[in-house]
């Protein structure tokens, strides 16, 4: 009774003890856009308002499942990039998505801006290299879904304005095999919006890895080759792209003439004498195998054929 009365008193004159904090736990959406703002952290409403324009645009070329798989498709890429870039400390803008809500694509793709250096070749080459890796990655699965959602029609049938004619890069034509077969004479392949979706990711990745300036390609050429001679085959490059507008397909022009436009303008990394490791220079001669692979030189041969027609 004694030590009761003596915490009564020492109760009342220090009043009531302070209550325990309790914990509350954050919400879902609370992590969620904690995790958004740490991963990309230079993010505004305006990329997020492009890449849902971007979604919207290629639906209504596409319809629903061709859209979704071509940002799948193009959201790897730049991610590759974008996460490439955090993880060796090179500050990245998000994705910038852009709409184009007319035929064949709708869009132009997405672009990120480096806003730091590199540090050295094995930087560049990583950054450079991850993006197209990735897209692969997501273009390879979805084009063999998409031709086993396929059919094989008369030539006939395709005769008619609203299908489009495709050229196939060598990787697309071997899948193709792999999937249908050998196509009879006199057939065709009327591809799914999802084959359509893969057919397009094989196209980006093959414009992408064109060895020339600041484009994927050209960033893996100079951090394996070095300056003077990831110049040298940005020339080869061009007379080559020059050959084939001459003879094969002019429509290329308008790209070439935007490669000239900028020309070699590649900023070097910080350390610009360390050469790659053996891995690396192996990893890079592949992916110069793969933009072959990937390669359409005539990409929409009856639009072509009417170009050249026009223009000769």
């Amino acid at each position: 009774m004694e030590t009761d009365s003596q915490e009564l008193a020492e109760e009342e004159k220090n009043g009531p003890p302070p209550a325990s904090a309790e914990y509350c736990p954050p919400s879902g959406e609370e992590i969620s856009k904690s995790f958004i703002r740490r991963l990309f952290p230079e993010a505004t409403a305006l990329h997020l308002i492009f890449f849902v324009l971007t979604c919207f645009s290629t639906y209504l070329v596409g319809g629903f499942w061709y859209s979704v798989c071509l940002m799948s498709i193009l959201t790897a890429h730049e991610m590759g990039h974008y996460l490439t870039s955090m993880k060796y400390g090179v500050s990245a803008t998000p994705p910038f998505f852009i709409p184009f809500p007319l035929p064949p694509f709708g869009t132009f793709g997405a672009i990120i801006k480096m806003k730091s250096p590199m540090r050295n070749r094995q930087v560049l080459f990583d950054i450079g290299f991850t993006g197209p890796l990735y897209g692969l990655l997501v273009s390879i699965p979805v084009i063999f879904v998409g031709l086993k959602l396929s059919e094989v029609i008369d030539v006939g049938s395709l005769a008619k304005p609203e299908f489009l004619a495709l050229g196939d890069s060598l990787l697309f034509s071997g899948i193709q095999y792999l999937v249908l077969g050998p196509i009879p004479e006199g057939k065709d392949v009327l591809l799914h919006p999802v084959a359509f979706a893969g057919w397009v990711g094989l196209f980006v990745t093959a414009l992408n890895l064109l060895p020339m300036g600041q484009l994927d390609g050209g960033h893996v050429v100079y951090s394996v080759f070095g300056k003077k001679r990831a110049e040298t085959i940005f020339n080869l490059v061009v007379a080559g792209m020059t050959v084939i507008i001459l003879f094969i397909n002019p429509g290329w022009f308008l790209l070439l003439a935007l490669i000239l436009l900028f020309g070699f303008k590649h900023p070097p990394p910080l350390d610009d004498q360390t050469p790659l490791d053996r891995n690396r220079k192996i990893i890079g001669v592949l992916t110069l195998v793969v933009f072959i692979l990937s390669f359409t030189p005539v990409p929409f041969p009856v639009e072509i054929q009417q170009l050249k027609e026009s223009l000769f």
